[in-house]
């Protein structure tokens, strides 16, 4: 099987944390890097779970805006509507 290289950029400390990992668990940094791609390529997807952590302002934020609808609503100074429902029509 013929062999091509791929070059990344990478930050150099965590660099250094991988090649230190992969040491502890008997192999190099392309040995790991091999696993992860053919294991992409066998299951056709991602092999662990990618996330977006919610920014904690916008938590807090939207927390807040809830906060006071909710408020505007019990105090009588905001109105509340039906739900609209759409169809998939």
């Amino acid at each position: 099987m013929a062999q091509t290289t791929l070059s990344l950029r990478i930050d150099e400390n965590v660099k250094k944390q991988f090649d230190e990992f992969c040491a502890e668990v008997g192999m190099n940094s392309s040995v790991a890097v091999n696993l992860f791609i053919k294991t992409v390529v066998r299951e056709h997807r991602i092999p662990f779970e990618i996330a977006v952590k919610e920014d904690p302002f916008y938590a807090e934020a939207n927390l807040a805006r809830l906060r006071k609808a909710i408020a505007e609503l019990d105090s009588g100074k905001a109105r509340e509507h039906e739900l609209i429902e759409v169809s998939d029509d």
